[in-house]
């Protein structure tokens, strides 16, 4: 079976993976682009970037995925949904290339982007939502995108299969959090932690398999 993977999610030393207010002009609130400073600089964000540490973890991003979920926050600023004409952030050309699927709870007709991604628009529970994405995905792998709310959704329903976050040292007080209701989520994975020049730290959780 398909394996359903998080890569790439910045959180906070007091565990906030966005900021606030969100808004058209500010995606993430307060925090600016201070939680992915630490991808900026690589050759997966820019063709002239660096290689090392945080470029290896980022470019994981994309391997054997064939269908995202994302939540109505990531695909929009607050009220997107009152705006028809409003495709997502990134152009005509997503970074996605895949069935790309947003929760939200006011579905709309699926947009076809270029270059692979087509947006459909679902208003489901997590595990509805991973069963239409994984047929989608056709034996591939399935990416939850976030935001962090989703991402919680996903690891309190125990869907998530792998999950590389990122610690970046700063500390924003205020936001969206992931771990709150997760208690003893430790439990659940093998967790590696490994220190950047950089000065993030790259942890991985993998589901321990049952003994």
């Amino acid at each position: 079976m398909s394996l359903t993977r998080i890569h790439n999610l910045s959180i906070s030393l007091d565990g906030f993976a966005t900021g606030e207010p969100q808004s058209a002009d500010a995606p993430f609130g307060h925090a600016g682009e201070r939680l992915h400073e630490w991808m900026f600089g690589t050759r997966f964000w820019d063709a002239g970037g660096t290689t090392g540490v945080d470029d290896a973890f980022a470019e994981r991003h994309g391997y054997g995925i064939g269908a995202e979920i994302m939540g109505a926050n990531k695909f929009g600023p607050p009220g997107w949904q009152d705006d028809p004409d409003w495709k997502g952030w990134w152009g005509p050309n997503p970074p996605f290339h895949t069935p790309t699927f947003v929760l939200t709870h006011r579905p709309r007709p699926s947009i076809e982007m270029e270059g692979g991604t087509t947006f459909h628009f679902l208003d489901a529970a997590p595990a509805e939502a991973l069963e239409t994405a994984r047929e989608a995905a056709d034996g591939q792998d399935v990416r939850i995108g976030g935001g962090p709310t989703v991402v919680r959704d996903f690891l309190a329903a125990g869907l998530v299969d792998h999950m590389h976050l990122v610690q970046v040292p700063i500390v924003l007080g205020r936001g969206v959090r992931v771990w709150d209701g997760l208690e003893a989520l430790e439990d659940a994975y093998d967790i590696e932690a490994v220190s950047s020049p950089s000065g993030v730290t790259h942890l991985t959780f993998t589901r321990k398999v049952a003994s």
